[in-house]
């Protein structure tokens, strides 16, 4: 059994609700405490104790880098003249923005490894005016994700304005003329305690080079702390909605103001949904109707029209009815004098595979079933603002790097439009989709990636999953899943509960109370994987992040015996102290809340931290932690990985890999290729893997 560096054990018990909760490492929350400095540099020597047996790291940093070596493209984004992209030339650590004044040549906007060649900025969003001529850019620094919202002239890539703070999150919406925005901004710090500065959100209006001290509140003053806002203008200028979401939970309110009838700085909101269990949005079409794509009675969603004149008096019309298998994704309009009537396109997920279709925007009947070039997803698709009648879509699969493409109404033809600017040579892998038997008789499907169409020997493999937030985990290119593959390993994707495959009753039965559904579903892929020839316990590893960190943290201490080794990155597991850190209240939504006994309890039956137990084989255990990280706080990583050294009995290490300088998010190329090189490196270790 290793060496491990010693941690100070509490006998620290809270009393909640009456129930004794022990937490002895409370210690190692405080980043700045001199035991957790100590710990943490005893836990960087060991990490580089484990690194020295592994004898495949530089290969698969080398391979993963290769098969990134493609780059990225993005769809084309049109305003008025003026067309922006993104791109990442083979190399490159980051996508550069870029933008085209008509047919000219493209010229750099924000390249931010220009901007820092530290390579510690990321780009997190950003949204050009309605004229095109002004872009609105938010970025950060350090992986912190605290964006900071600059302006830009387009035409002469001239900063207008920088450094208006506390954006995380904001949707910028401009009003005709790109003067004014309408954006979402935190209230200042100093106005606030300590544990509740990451909320408190308003949406504002501001005015282009003004201070923001003359800025005006429009919307969100007394609202819930913790509440996100959208916020859109139409590409009339005369519709305003915002919507208010309470942390993430699967549901909003939404507002619609006309700014012809009231003035931008005082816009009279409208309720259009209110206190209703559903989720909601908008889009005001070139036709002046309204198109409400919705779950309301619906799961899987449908898209509505209205007028916004009687949308309050008359009935919403179904312009898409839900499918009863398929999850509406996005659509988009298709119009314009070259086009014999209006065209609506339609992107479905019919078990976590994209579909398109083809309808009369009139009355929603279909015209044709759209041939995609495999079976894999669809990101978009993207209409052109000012109308037209093609559309842009990204396509992805196992093996295709993302990919756009574009829809043309006028020939319904989809035909490739760009590729991204670098070439790879992607192995020759085996995709398939299963259908396995969770524990209560639930049918949940897995994608499993391997070198040979059948298992005819069990092989090391890498069960991975998330099961939450509504998010699916659909088919696409990943050079990490191509390089283990390519190495004689099977990499298995599990659908879990609490994702978005199958729509919003899929989502909620993996939430709150019923988040034990999420970890029994994952539990029944490595069995079916084990029973059906893929793999043995002693070859099966796990690998999830963020919310998956929990998912194959709680597995870990669920069923220890059934996994050789796991990977946690990123993680959630004091599931009774989340709340306490960074984001965490506004996940009580999600998860529950510890301070209601009842939520208490659903936590600490599945809570990772408070389920080790003293003298229990725990698999190899490689916890991944990021000391910017301001989503999952970096002290869940630590805590546990304290607490399965001590209990441990198994000779298979636990260890700690921490990185410094980067967050939960985006991160540039080399650094994304060392995190995963070294993810390979361990798994392959532990599950014998000889790449």
């Amino acid at each position: 059994m290793p060496d491990y560096p010693a941690a100070e054990r509490l006998a620290l018990v809270d009393d909640l609700h009456g129930r004794p909760v022990s937490d002895p490492y409370r210690w190692l929350e405080d980043a700045g405490d001199a035991r957790t400095t100590q710990w943490r540099a005893a836990q960087d020597a060991l990490m580089d104790q484990e690194r020295a047996g592994w004898t495949s790291r530089d290969h698969f940093a080398g391979r993963i880098e290769e098969l990134m070596g493609s780059g990225s493209v993005s769809p084309p984004y049109i305003r008025g003249r003026w067309t922006f992209f993104m791109r990442r030339e083979p190399g490159q650590q980051f996508p550069v923005l870029y933008v085209r004044e008509g047919d000219g040549e493209p010229r750099v906007l924000f390249d931010p490894i220009a901007k820092d060649p530290s390579g510690l900025t990321t780009l997190d969003a950003w949204q050009p005016s309605k004229e095109g001529d002004r872009l609105a850019l938010q970025y950060s620094i350090g992986g912190n994700e605290e964006s900071i919202l600059a302006v830009m002239d387009t035409a002469t890539g001239e900063i207008i304005e920088d450094g208006i703070d506390r954006c995380r999150y904001s949707p910028i919406a401009w009003l005709p003329g790109s003067e004014q925005f309408y954006y979402v901004r935190r209230i200042a710090p100093e106005l606030l305690p300590e544990p509740e500065r990451q909320f408190h959100r308003r949406v504002y209006l501001h005015t282009v080079g003004a201070s923001t001290d003359d800025d005006i509140l429009v919307f969100g003053a007394g609202m819930t702390m913790t509440n996100y806002y959208g916020v859109e203008v139409s590409r009339n200028g005369r519709w305003l909605q915002v919507s208010a979401s309470e942390g993430t939970e699967p549901r909003n309110d939404l507002w619609l103001a006309d700014l012809q009838a009231s003035p931008p700085e005082a816009p009279a909101f409208q309720l259009v949904q209110g206190d209703v269990d559903a989720q909601t949005a908008m889009h005001v079409g070139r036709n002046g109707l309204l198109y409400i794509s919705t779950d309301l009675d619906a799961p899987r969603g449908r898209l509505c029209v209205s007028s916004p004149e009687h949308l309050w008096d008359e009935p919403w019309r179904d312009l898409l009815p839900e499918d009863p298998e398929a999850v509406l994704d996005g659509y988009a309009i298709l119009d314009g004098p070259e086009l014999i009537r209006p065209l609506l396109l339609a992107v479905w997920t019919r078990h976590v595979v994209s579909e398109m279709t083809l309808h009369d925007l009139e009355t929603g009947e279909l015209l044709e079933r759209v041939t995609l070039p495999g079976a894999g997803t669809i990101g978009g698709p993207v209409e052109q603002p000012d109308g037209g009648p093609v559309a842009w879509l990204v396509y992805t699969d196992h093996t295709t790097v993302p990919t756009i493409y574009s829809f043309d109404g006028r020939t319904r033809a989809l035909e490739l439009w760009e590729s991204p600017p670098g070439t790879v040579e992607v192995p020759r892998v085996h995709s398939r989709q299963v259908t396995y038997t969770s524990k209560d008789g639930t049918e949940v499907r897995m994608f499993i990636l391997s070198p040979t169409e059948e298992p005819e020997r069990p092989r090391p493999t890498i069960l991975y999953g998330y099961g939450g937030f509504g998010i699916p985990l659909s088919p696409g290119y990943s050079a990490t899943i191509l390089s283990w593959v390519e190495a004689g390993g099977v990499w298995a994707v599990a659908n879990l509960r609490g994702g978005g495959e199958e729509g919003e009753e899929w989502h909620r039965a993996g939430m709150l109370g019923n988040k034990q559904n999420v970890f029994d579903d994952f539990h029944a892929a490595a069995e079916w994987l084990i029973a059906h020839g893929w793999t043995t316990r002693e070859q099966l590893a796990i690998n999830g992040g963020s919310n998956g960190g929990l998912l194959v943290g709680a597995a870990m201490t669920q069923r220890p015996d059934l996994f050789q080794a796991v990977v946690c990155v990123a993680p959630l597991l004091d599931m009774v102290r989340y709340t306490t850190s960074e984001l965490g209240p506004t996940w009580t939504v999600e998860y529950g809340d510890p301070e209601i006994p009842e939520q208490l309890d659903w936590l600490l039956g599945y809570s990772p931290y408070h389920r080790v137990a003293d003298g229990t084989a725990y698999p190899a255990t490689m916890f991944v932690a990021f000391d910017n990280d301001t989503r999952t706080d970096p002290m869940h990583a630590r805590k546990m990985c304290a607490a399965v050294q001590h209990a441990t009995s198994s000779d298979r290490p636990v260890v700690f890999r921490g990185e410094g300088d980067v967050g939960h998010g985006a991160r540039s190329l080399n650094r994304s290729v060392e995190e995963s090189a070294d993810v390979l490196a361990f798994a392959a270790r532990w599950t014998g893997l000889e790449a």
